[in-house]
């Protein structure tokens, strides 16, 4: 490279998806697809970017994807807008603009793509990350609090995923967290000295937030802090044990994390966090930090009133797919995780051979028959090296004379053996040696 010249790289947090890895992720988004339709969701992809106002009143000015991790800016209009830091806000935000309430309700919605926060990167966790996710509007039955979970579940199995365990706690509603907040208020009043600066300050702002602290000097007292579950209405703690009835039934695998709150604003009720732990799945709860969280979610009954839409209940789920994709890497799960290996080599020699090589190769694919080529090379012995090196079963050769004369020439890659057949039966031809073979 010559000197001085700029060597530029992708920004950090950022970075790029080769072809190699493809495999797996095609293989998350097929799965996802698959999934999701079977159950009955149907694909929205909302902007990349959207008004900085839906998550300053969605996700809470005091949370830390607003006030520390959101890539805001202004337009040449004076708009405020941010690449979006999560999918449920606008997801809802387009449930609204859309009309989707007066379709026949629970309405099943289902994404998958990039978003961004600006924070410091990490393993599994990038500036740029993608996530999958589903939600569903307009019931508040705890059946469908189950059901994302196990939507998700299938998903990671189909993916070879095991292990997987999911922490589960219940936030209340409107009627009885006032309460708590005010016992949880009490018990760290004492303590304010102790915590750590965002928790001084969460303290004030939002004291639910004090209990998703990761803060180690934090921990002993969210350890002894008092729990939302004992101060639960009658509504939403039978709501909560029907949930848990029904992962049971599933046998999905669960742990009561009672200082589970997430760490958006909007949650109502039901939250949950699904986790790998490396090992057979644990009958207590371990510290977060040394578990891999891969998705979660909650119910967000609240959310659609509160960006202008009608009362409308809502549940849904979300995942990570860099943190699924490294997992599916180190436990090679999935036997159909293969390339679409090509069965036809197509060789192409001359002028002549190269323009008909074109329309063939198009007739060949059309007809089923994974074919490949490599129509920049000329000599006929780089190209059959590279039909060997992809382990195809049968080299097609199409030169000057066999376009004139409307024929090809079929090579076996194994025996060596080669044969002339007419170019108007090479697609029969073709299918019923590959059958034999």
């Amino acid at each position: 490279m010559p000197r001085g010249k700029k060597v530029f790289r992708s920004p950090k947090g950022v970075y790029d998806i080769l072809p190699d890895e493809q495999i797996y992720w095609e293989k998350v988004r097929q799965t996802v697809k698959r999934i999701c339709e079977i159950y009955g969701f149907s694909r929205i992809d909302t902007p990349i970017i959207e008004e900085a106002q839906l998550f300053a009143r969605s996700v809470g000015l005091s949370t830390d994807v607003v006030e520390k991790e959101m890539y805001s800016f202004k337009t040449k209009g004076k708009d405020n807008l941010v690449l979006r830091p999560e999918f449920t806000a606008g997801v809802v935000r387009a449930y609204i603009e859309h009309g989707m309430f007066n379709m026949t309700q629970p309405v099943k919605l289902y994404y998958l793509g990039p978003c961004f926060r600006y924070e410091q990167p990490q393993s599994g966790r990038n500036r740029q990350f993608y996530q999958f996710g589903f939600e569903i509007f307009g019931s508040q039955e705890p059946i469908l609090d189950a059901e994302v979970i196990q939507v998700f579940f299938n998903i990671c199995r189909e993916l070879g995923l095991k292990n997987l365990i999911v922490h589960i706690n219940s936030l209340g509603c409107s009627s009885c967290r006032p309460a708590y907040k005010k016992v949880l208020v009490n018990y760290y009043r004492p303590f304010i000295k102790k915590l750590c600066p965002d928790c001084q300050r969460r303290f004030k702002s939002n004291p639910l937030r004090l209990l998703d602290c990761k803060q180690n000097k934090c921990q002993i007292f969210i350890n002894n802090a008092p729990q939302i579950i004992d101060y639960l209405c009658d509504s939403c703690h039978n709501h909560f044990k029907s949930v848990l009835e029904f992962l049971d039934e599933l046998k999905i695998p669960y742990i009561l994390d009672s200082h589970l709150v997430r760490g958006l604003d909007y949650y109502t009720r039901t939250v949950f966090e699904i986790f790998f732990t490396g090992g057979e799945n644990k009958n207590e709860i371990e510290p977060v930090n040394k578990l891999l969280a891969i998705g979660g979610g909650g119910r967000f009954d609240n959310l659609v009133s509160l960006l202008g839409g009608r009362e409308t209940p809502a549940i849904g789920i979300g995942g990570g797919i860099e943190r699924i994709v490294d997992l599916m890497k180190k436990s090679k799960p999935v036997k159909s995780l293969v390339k679409s290996f090509p069965q036809v080599f197509l060789v192409q020699l001359g002028d002549l051979g190269k323009k008909r090589s074109l329309s063939l190769f198009e007739q060949l694919w059309r007809s089923g028959i994974k074919v490949a080529e490599s129509v920049s090379k000329d000599s006929i012995k780089s190209q059959l090296k590279l039909a060997n090196k992809m382990n195809v079963k049968l080299a097609l050769i199409l030169g000057q004379k066999e376009a004139l004369d409307e024929t090809i020439i079929v090579r076996d890659m194994r025996t060596g053996a080669q044969e002339v057949i007419p170019l108007k039966t090479i697609v029969r031809e073709i299918k019923k040696r590959l059958k034999n073979k």
